[in-house]
C-alpha cells in the first residue's frame, strides 16, 4: 500500500535539508531565502526493519524488499497562503492526498538563515502553519456547504441525506472557525468517512518535529524541544527530535562509519529513521514478513487488518482465493534458526478468514483462484 506523509512549515526552518537526507533527493535545493522549492518533491523511503535484515541473513534470498513510505515535501507556507500569499495555494493543493502531515518546527538559532517571522517560535511557528491548513479546509468546506445546500430542496431520500451532509457541514465549520482541526473535532468514524473525498488537510494525522542544533541534541531539557513534545503530548501525537545537518552527514557516510558517528553524538539510531517508525505508528501501520530463496519481503497493513486484506496487499487474487494462511512469528523463526525447526516445535500455525495479523508475523498463503 502506497503511504505518503507531508512535510510542512514555514520557509527556512530545514524542510528541504530534511527532505535531502531522508530521500537523498539531490533535486530539493536547500538556500537561504523562501520558496527556493518551485515544485513538490517526492521522495520514496525504505522503512528500516532489523527482522527483515536478519531474514535475509538467513534465508539467503536473491532479493531483499523493505516497504516504504512516500514523502512529499513543498514550499515553505507563509501567513496568507491560503489565499494565495507566497507560492500559496497551489502548494497546500499538493498534500490533499497524503495520509499524514508532519510538522517541521525550528527550534535552532543560526544568524546566517533568516526567520520570516523575525524569531525563533516553534509553537508560534505551528500556529502560523495550521490556521492556513484550517484556513483552507474551511473554504473547501464552504464550497461543498454550497452544493449540499441546494440538494435539500430534493424531495425524497436524497434531500434527506443532502440535509445530513449539510448538518455534519456545518458542524465541521464551525469548529473550524473556533479554531480546532478536524482531527481533534468530535467526529465518530461513519462522520469521518462522510468527510473523506474532501481530503481536509487538518483531518490528517500529525507528526511534529523539531529541528534541533547540535547542542540541542544532547539537550533534552532545551525550551523549545519541550515546547514542541509538548504541543505533541496534548494532542497525542507523535515528536520527532532530530537534527537536519547532523541528518545530511549521516546520509552521506559509508554504512560502516555510521554506527560510530551515532555513537559519537549519543545516538542509537538516526533521526530520519526515528521519523519513518513515528509515521509508521501515527498511520497505525504493521509489518508482516514473506520469505523464501527468491525474496524476503516486508509488507504494510493497517493495525486490525485480517488475514485475506493481507494477502490481498500482495495480490488481488490471494485475497479473493483465500483459504487460509501459515503463520510463523519473526522471533520464533530467528530464534530457532528455519521453518523446519519451528514446525517441529508446533510454533506454525494454520490461520483461517477471521485472523487478525499481528507485527512480526511472516506468512505463506494458500489460495484458490
Amino acid at each position: 500500500m502506497a503511504l505518503a506523509i507531508g512535510i510542512v512549515g514555514l520557509p527556512n526552518v530545514g524542510k528541504s535539508t530534511l527532505f535531502n537526507a531522508l530521500a537523498g533527493a539531490a533535486q530539493a535545493q536547500a538556500a537561504n531565502y523562501p520558496f527556493c522549492t518551485i515544485d513538490p518533491n517526492l521522495g520514496v523511503v525504505p522503512v528500516p526493519d532489523a527482522r527483515l535484515a536478519r531474514l535475509a541473513a538467513l534465508f539467503r534470498p536473491v532479493k531483499t524488499t523493505f516497504t516504504t513510505l512516500e514523502f512529499v515535501d513543498i514550499a515553505g507556507l507563509v501567513a496568507g497562503a491560503s489565499k494565495g500569499e507566497g507560492l500559496g495555494n497551489q502548494f497546500l493543493s499538493h498534500i490533499r492526498q497524503v495520509d499524514a502531515v508532519a510538522h517541521v518546527l525550528r527550534c535552532f538559532e543560526d544568524p546566517d538563515v533568516v526567520h520570516v517571522g523575525g524569531t525563533v517560535d516553534p509553537r508560534g511557528d505551528r500556529d502560523v502553519v495550521e490556521t492556513e491548513l484550517m484556513l483552507k479546509d474551511l473554504e473547501s468546506v464552504e464550497k461543498r456547504r454550497e452544493r449540499a445546500q441546494k440538494g435539500t430542496k430534493a424531495q425524497g431520500k436524497a434531500g434527506e441525506l443532502a440535509r445530513a451532509e449539510l448538518a455534519l457541514l456545518d458542524r465541521v465549520k464551525a469548529g473550524l472557525e473556533a479554531g480546532t482541526p478536524v482531527r481533534a473535532q468530535p467526529l465518530d468514524a461513519e462522520q469521518r468517512a462522510a468527510l473523506a473525498d474532501l481530503f481536509l488537510l487538518t483531518a490528517k494525522p500529525v507528526i511534529y518535529i523539531a529541528n534541533v542544533d547540535e547542542r540541542q541534541l544532547a539537550d533534552p531539557a532545551d525550551p523549545r524541544v519541550r515546547a514542541v513534545r509538548e504541543l505533541a503530548a496534548a494532542e497525542g501525537a507523535e515528536a520527532v527530535v532530530l537534527c537536519g545537518k547532523v541528518e545530511a552527514e549521516i546520509a552521506e557516510l559509508p554504512e560502516a562509519e555510521r554506527v560510530e558517528f551515532l555513537a559519537s553524538l549519543g545516538l542509537e539510531e538516526p533521526g530520519l529513521e526515528r521519523l519513518v517508525h513515528a509515521g509508521y505508528r501515527e498511520l497505525g501501520l504493521i509489518t508482516f514478513f514473506t520469505v523464501g530463496p527468491d525474496e524476503c519481503r516486508a509488507w504494510t497493513v493497517r493495525r486490525g487488518a485480517l488475514a485475506p486484506q493481507a494477502a490481498g496487499v500482495i495480490h488481488t487474487d490471494f485475497e479473493k482465493g483465500f483459504i487460509k494462511a501459515e503463520v510463523t512469528r519473526c522471533e520464533d523463526l530467528l530464534a530457532l534458526g528455519g521453518e523446519a525447526a519451528v514446525k517441529e516445535k508446533g510454533l506454525m500455525r494454520m490461520e483461517g478468514k477471521e485472523y487478525v495479523v499481528q507485527d512480526g508475523d511472516v506468512m505463506h498463503f494458500r489460495f484458490n483462484v
